[in-house]
């Protein structure tokens, strides 16, 4: 089977793999459409500090049922469409002792601490895969991505009352804004593309700001009655929204971090006691799945406004760099695993 793997910074090339086979508690999958995302870019780019190369990518995954390990449930069948969750978890670590086991010490990601999807057949554990029969394999390839937006809006405990402010309008934060607004919060988006904002208030963005164009500070304000938003979910990861997600928020308020900034971040720590801030940080989790399946079944999110390519296993490469060209010309490329 051919697979995409990424050689070294800047480089990919296509490889020949054997099709493995399933354990008794696995399925094997054929990948069908794969998700490109942040991390797979920065690996590219050569600024993850997770990845060891080669590295075939791939956790934002559409896939279909091939054959079923002996101890896997009768409902997953042949010929099913499916999403996977792609983290492990060790059950011994602090993390899997609270119960917490999307941010288990040891967690080994698809296409980051371990080869991802990004070939013809994978296999995993039947606890980590999700199916809907009425969703698309378009649908189902944006789940992940959209878990990990809701699963920040469920670490801040968004509620009715707040305000939520999103930076960076990526699949991620597009899934933030979705699932702060499942939860009744007013929803402020705030980005540098006009496209991209365009398309958050398609997702759920009640107001929007223009990075670039706009004064933040004296738009949240307007907003807020001069309070500042209650909650702020960063999903950029560079050192200037790190810190503006501090200075924006509310007295008391909570931020939330999705974005790794990829260099050391100085703040005015004056600003966490002072305010008394909660700040938290915020991983991809499997208990949100069922909720982003719902939202994509009931049609509230832009799924085709949302994917800005689909390119054929062989075009990879290519689209990764034109990606690194150009970060904000592109919300989601998916590769199609069928051409």
């Amino acid at each position: 089977m051919k697979a995409f793997s990424i050689t070294e910074p800047g480089k990919t090339e296509l490889i020949d793999l054997q099709q493995p086979r399933p354990a008794a508690d696995e399925i094997l999958l054929r990948s069908r459409l794969i998700g490109m995302c942040g991390t797979d870019l920065s690996t590219f780019r050569g600024k993850n500090p997770l990845v060891s190369y080669p590295r075939i990518p791939g956790h934002e995954i559409a896939a279909t049922v091939v054959e079923t390990g002996a101890d896997v449930p009768p409902e997953f069948e042949a010929g099913m469409d499916v999403t996977v969750y792609p983290n492990t978890s060790c059950g011994n670590c602090a993390s899997c002792r609270r119960g917490r086991t999307n941010a288990c010490k040891f967690n080994q990601t698809l296409g980051v601490q371990r080869d991802g999807a990004m070939k013809g057949f994978f296999t995993a554990p039947w606890r980590k895969v999700y199916t809907s029969r009425r969703l698309s394999l378009r649908e189902l390839s944006l789940v992940e991505p959209l878990a990990v937006g809701f699963h920040a809006a469920a670490r801040a405990r968004v509620t009715a009352a707040d305000t939520v402010a999103v930076i960076g309008c990526g699949t991620v934060g597009l899934g933030a804004l979705a699932g702060a607004a499942a939860l009744g919060a007013t929803t402020v988006a705030i980005d540098l593309d006009d496209g991209k904002l365009a398309l958050a208030r398609q997702v759920a963005a009640q107001h929007v700001v223009h990075g670039g164009r706009q004064n933040v500070h004296e738009e949240l304000g307007a907003l807020t009655g001069g309070l500042g938003p209650d909650v702020v979910i960063e999903a950029v990861g560079i050192p200037e929204t790190y810190r503006a997600a501090v200075e924006e928020v509310a007295h008391t308020g909570r931020v939330v971090y999705i974005g790794w900034a990829k260099e050391p971040v100085s703040y005015e720590t004056k600003l966490f006691v002072h305010k008394e801030l909660d700040i938290l940080g915020s991983r991809n989790s499997l208990a949100e799945f069922p909720a982003v399946i719902a939202m994509l079944e009931e049609g509230r999110f832009p799924v085709e406004a949302t994917i800005s390519a689909t390119v054929p296993l062989e075009g990879a490469g290519d689209a990764l760099k034109r990606w690194s060209e150009s970060p904000g010309s592109f919300t989601k490329i998916l590769v199609n695993m069928d051409e």
